[in-house]
């Protein structure tokens, strides 16, 4: 159970310095992981960023202190990070529904966030396949875009990323270049040079020669991989087989992340079947 306990470590951290302004680089040495790989995890177990995590405990805690106390609103809003009561009263507005005014005047309700306490649930009853596997470095081509994890940015970006792949053929191309064991489309996550606030995103294939005109390239190091088995339809059966590998599979597997890109794997087929074939590839250690 030392992978929920190194995140717990992590997340209690953050309680504890909750008014300061911390880095995800900090939080994520109290799990012993990349700030890249803590929040990936992170974000799959609760369906928040780190980000979204920190706002929505601030301001549970500040619409209780609002309510027995007479502190000042200007008071508030810097106490719990913001530079101006404009700013602080806009984000209370768009968690609770009410101003910080009228919640004082107990009008309206609160949303109130509890802190995270993270649990190992041994469910079973829907097996997941997968098979362990070594290889060498390998080599991948295709399109990189950045982007920001700030305000979940990336969650809305990397869905349009492969709106624009799928329509403008850089699907077809690649697809026709596939020359390496994987087959299929790949969607890869890797750090980027600004770990913690940016993601690189590639939609590439295994590929062994020269880089085709138009593409780059991004050489994944040695490692063993779990292969996970996803059936059903995008993007709801890939999102779903995440939440199981890091919610029931790795707390009690023994194994950790490796700290380099995660593959997802696409075959050429109607990705809205209902028994569309998929793949995630995480590497171990």
């Amino acid at each position: 159970m030392a992978w929920v306990e190194s995140i717990q470590k992590a997340i209690d951290y953050m309680e504890e310095h909750l008014l300061e302004e911390i880095s995800i680089e900090r939080i994520a040495s109290e799990a012993n992981a990349s700030a890249f790989h803590f929040q990936r995890t992170f974000t799959i177990l609760t369906d928040m960023s780190i980000g979204e995590y920190m706002r929505r405990r601030r301001l549970t805690l500040a619409a209780q202190e609002l309510s027995r106390t007479n502190c000042k609103i200007i008071d508030l809003a810097y106490k719990y990070g913001y530079d101006t009561p404009e700013a602080f009263t806009k984000a209370f507005r768009r968690q609770h529904g009410v101003t910080p005014s009228d919640a004082r005047k107990y009008m309206g309700k609160l949303k109130f966030y509890e802190r995270l306490i993270i649990q190992v649930i041994l469910k079973g009853a829907e097996p997941m396949k997968y098979n362990v596997l070594e290889r060498e470095s390998f080599k991948v081509v295709g399109i990189k875009k950045g982007f920001s994890v700030v305000n979940d940015e990336h969650l809305k970006g990397i869905p349009m990323m492969w709106d624009q792949v799928n329509s403008d053929g850089t699907c077809d191309k690649l697809a026709s270049i596939n020359n390496g064991q994987i087959k299929g489309v790949l969607g890869v996550c890797s750090a980027g040079t600004n770990p913690g606030v940016a993601i690189d995103y590639w939609v590439a294939v295994e590929y062994d020669g020269e880089v085709p005109v138009g593409f780059s390239s991004l050489e994944i190091p040695a490692a063993k991989w779990v292969v996970f088995e996803v059936n059903g339809p995008m993007p709801e059966a890939m999102q779903n087989k995440w939440k199981q590998i890091f919610s029931e599979w790795f707390p009690t597997s023994g194994y950790k992340q490796a700290g380099i890109p995660e593959l997802e794997v696409y075959s050429d087929d109607d990705a809205n079947k209902e028994d569309y074939y998929s793949e995630i590839w995480i590497p171990v250690k």
